[in-house]
């Protein structure tokens, strides 16, 4: 099954706006965006959820750590270049990045403690056990 890509011209109207923020933000519009213009719905709380994590205590690169671990468990080929480039972006260093990508020790042990507990929250449909939880 594949999805309708949109773009300005064959978004659905509700669409369009969140379209030009996206253009505006990453200078060309992600794939990902031109899916979730089939639903305005979606396309805004995917924005809204998006929005609300960067706000978060979390730096540039924890949540490069947090996104790129979910990217690299689900093996997503679209999402582990798209974060690689918004990563850069971010200033955050090819260090990190490339052990995210290569699932190596990442350089600060609070970084690898950020990942760990990131997959186990993955793996385990963000169930995690006591123990887990205590060692985050």
């Amino acid at each position: 099954m594949t999805f309708p890509s949109h773009d300005q011209n064959t978004a659905p109207e509700a669409s369009k706006p969140l379209l030009e923020e996206s253009q505006k933000a990453f200078g060309r519009l992600p794939g990902l965006h031109k899916v979730l213009a089939e639903s305005p719905q979606a396309y805004e709380g995917y924005q809204v959820l998006h929005k609300l994590f960067t706000e978060t205590e979390f730096d540039a690169e924890e949540l490069t750590v947090v996104w790129q671990s979910i990217n690299v468990e689900n093996e997503c080929h679209y999402c582990v270049p798209a974060h690689t480039g918004i990563a850069k972006m971010m200033k955050v260093s090819d260090e990190i990045s490339d052990a995210l990508r290569n699932e190596t020790a990442l350089p600060t042990p609070k970084l690898e403690a950020l990942r760990t507990f990131t997959v186990q929250m993955v793996r385990n449909r963000g169930f995690v056990s006591d123990t887990q939880m205590q060692a985050f």
